[in-house]
């Protein structure tokens, strides 16, 4: 089964009944899907499913395999693989997204692979909460004509409440990013097995936060290092806009720097960004506005 392109991906997540059968195992009648998801180093995470079936597969690559080797298996019925522990999938989402121009942000890669990283006892639950609602929210339908004037000119409104803040109809409803929200679905611990490739991972994981650390200390950021850091030591993202105005002035043009922190600014996208130009610790920022 060869790889579906990230372009061809992004046409599929536009349609509700994608995301029933990735996230829930319902039948669909749609062909197989593979895609690989380039991390870093020559390091990638690749999602496989039979869409027809809900089997879902993750699976690691390095740079000397041809083919992944499996990180974590499910089915219909069947309790959900702790493949990856949360901050891990968040930061191959961070990467990932910066590595890709055609992703705008991490939200397509959280939505599609969280099944895979189930929350954990460790874990801050309104952080994950945050941050999945984020990334459900963020797959959008292409509008069905010429965009209209945005009338949103107003004060933030609360975290992830209004659906006003998103510029295009959202292909999940609320209802359903509750529902997938809720979802009380067994795990088991995979990690333990002697084929689980813990080994690869650690140093998937060693590059990706230090492309994340590179990323902060690019000399084509250094303008907006220092007014990210104060927005990240006090964790208000009133001051967002002016870091948009010092990257433009610049002359960033990362699309993925610049959609995370313009209007309408979603707290979860501006936080990982804001954590990202001040080299601070992913979710620092993210839990001081929940």
């Amino acid at each position: 089964m060869g790889a579906v392109p990230v372009a061809e991906l992004l046409r599929l997540s536009e349609d509700p009944a994608f995301w029933a059968t990735v996230l829930t195992g319902d039948r669909a009648d749609l062909p197989p899907l593979r895609v690989s998801f380039p991390v870093v180093g020559g390091y990638a995470l690749v999602f496989e499913a039979d869409l027809a079936g809900g089997e879902r597969a993750l699976g690691l690559r390095g740079p000397a395999h041809s083919e992944p080797i499996q990180l974590g298996w499910t089915a219909p019925g069947l309790p959900l693989p702790v493949a990856l522990r949360w901050w891990e999938l968040d930061l191959c989402a961070r990467v990932i997204a910066l590595e890709d121009p055609t992703l705008p942000h991490p939200g397509l890669v959280v939505a599609l692979l969280s099944p895979f990283a189930p929350e954990q006892p460790e874990d801050n639950p309104q952080e994950i909460a945050a941050v999945r609602t984020a990334a459900y929210r963020s797959l959008l339908r292409p509008p069905p004509g010429p965009a209209l004037p945005d009338p949103r000119r107003e004060p933030p409104l609360p975290l992830f409440t209004d659906a006003r803040w998103w510029p295009s109809p959202r292909v999940l409803d609320d209802a359903a990013i509750a529902a997938y929200l809720s979802a009380d679905q067994p795990r088991t611990d995979v990690r333990s097995g002697h084929r689980f490739p813990q080994s690869d991972l650690d140093r998937m994981l060693q590059l990706a936060d230090r492309r994340l650390t590179e990323l902060a200390q690019d000399p084509s950021f250094a303008e907006v290092r220092r007014p990210a850091r104060e927005i990240a030591e006090s964790g208000d993202l009133t001051d967002v806009a002016d870091l948009v105005r010092v990257l433009t002035e610049s002359g960033c043009d990362h699309p993925t720097v610049l959609d995370a922190l313009s209007e309408p600014l979603v707290p979860a996208e501006a936080s990982w960004m804001v954590e990202t130009l001040a080299g601070a610790a992913p979710g620092t920022v993210l839990r001081r506005n929940l």
